[in-house]
């Protein structure tokens, strides 16, 4: 009897001393790496030296945030770290940057942003591969992740690998490689590829990285009623930075999340043109539920499996309702917006390339065109994929999805069962 008391005493303080241990972990990452609004915005002042955010929004993103990130993420120590880390990061370099436009305000303003071109749609629908096919023409330019992430001197000449910049972000990316080694595989990022959006309005504190990153659905609702005009032209004064002495080129830009706010993006950029990319929502769900697992994973401990799968589910068939019934009520804008279908785009990138560039009146030199074709040719699928389960195997009901995308797949003509490019 004694013996079969002590066998279920040690299985009982099993599972209660791993709760022990992770409740003890918590209260010492809390103690040792406080989210506190007030504590990162006075070291953020303290370091630089500078006090103007320029302008109230980013403490009130930021607040909300933070409350949202302690009460709901979830976080485990080493992604409180991180996470508290990348909004001190995020606020010094946006003190910086408002100091340096301040004092040069008429070069900042006096360059234009003509004519971008924007690629949104569904995530995972080969935006990326697209992106960086336009991003080969010399007549245009891409923001560049080294740029994105050391932004403030990034208004100098790209000197390539001799550039400290480059090899600084470049050391960052392995790192984060090491801390995460599935993302690689989902969405690979090197330091002179082209970036997203979403990172640019991350200096603002209102963002969809920061969905993409952790969950946080107080936050998440927050960003939803937030007025996203601020955030663009966010984004335009800091594309005219980058740009400052390098006119002439037209910027390709790219991010899944400006389908919610097209309203806001044709606003701040009224001779904007949007190329959308569509897929099959299935197959995409699928991917998105993966790469949003392995990105969670970073900053905090594991959720449900099929609550992940159900809100990402409802986050897909938000977005794609949202912008089509943008589309839909502005008929005026359609000449400005071209369609283009994953499944075509993989087959034969260099024809949907013509295409785009006759839609929107461009000119495909010669140069540009063999550029996009060598690196279609040399671009293979990721490597170090790991198995990802089916929809049905994470708990969702596939007919019932199918037929919530039913009236979308006929808009576009997508087909299902389509191969994994991203």
């Amino acid at each position: 009897m004694k013996d079969e008391r002590r066998i279920e005493n040690s299985e009982v303080q099993g599972p209660l001393s791993d709760v022990g241990r992770i409740a003890f972990s918590d209260r010492m990452g809390r103690r040792l790496w406080p989210l506190d609004i007030e504590e990162l915005c006075a070291k953020a002042r303290q370091v630089t030296g500078l006090d103007d955010f320029g302008g109230a929004s980013v403490e009130s993103g930021l607040s909300v945030l933070v409350d949202s990130l302690n009460r709901e993420a979830n976080l485990h120590p080493l992604g409180r770290f991180l996470m508290g880390t990348h909004l001190l990061d995020l606020l010094k370099t946006r003190l910086q940057l408002i100091d340096a436009w301040k004092k040069q305000p008429e070069s900042v303003n006096a360059s234009p942003v003509a004519r971008p071109i924007f690629i949104t749609g569904m995530p995972r629908s080969g935006s990326t591969f697209l992106h960086e096919l336009l991003a080969a023409d010399p007549a245009l330019r891409a923001p560049r992740i080294w740029e994105v992430m050391f932004p403030v001197t990034a208004d100098e000449p790209d000197r390539g690998w001799h550039d400290r910049r480059v090899w600084k972000a470049a050391s960052c990316l392995w790192w984060f490689r090491r801390l995460a080694p599935e993302a690689d595989a989902v969405y690979p990022m090197r330091a002179r590829t082209p970036h997203e959006c979403v990172t640019i309005h991350s200096y603002t504190l209102i963002s969809e990285e920061f969905i993409s990153s952790c969950r946080v659905p107080g936050y998440a609702a927050f960003l939803r009623s937030s007025n996203m005009v601020p955030i663009y032209q966010w984004q335009k004064r800091f594309l005219q930075h980058l740009q400052q002495h390098q006119p002439g080129r037209h910027w390709i830009l790219k991010a899944p999340d400006h389908v919610y706010s097209l309203d806001a993006l044709f606003s701040v950029f009224p001779d904007a043109v949007v190329i959308q990319t569509h897929r099959d929502p299935l197959a995409v769900l699928k991917s998105t539920i993966h790469l949003t697992r392995v990105l969670h994973g970073l900053y905090a401990r594991p959720e449900d499996p099929a609550q992940l799968a159900a809100h990402e589910a409802r986050v897909l068939s938000a977005a794609i309702d949202r912008c089509l019934r943008f589309r839909d009520a502005h008929p005026e804008l359609a000449g400005r917006f071209m369609d283009v279908n994953y499944r075509e785009l993989i087959a034969d990138p260099l024809a949907v390339i013509n295409r785009i560039y006759g839609h929107f009146d461009m000119t495909l030199t010669a140069e540009a065109a063999r550029r996009m074709n060598q690196l279609a040719l040399h671009r293979s699928r990721y490597r170090g994929r790991h198995p990802v389960p089916g929809l049905a195997d994470m708990g969702l009901d596939t007919p019932t999805l199918a037929s919530r995308f039913e009236n979308y797949c006929r808009r576009f003509g997508i087909a299902s069962h389509q191969p994994a490019v991203h």
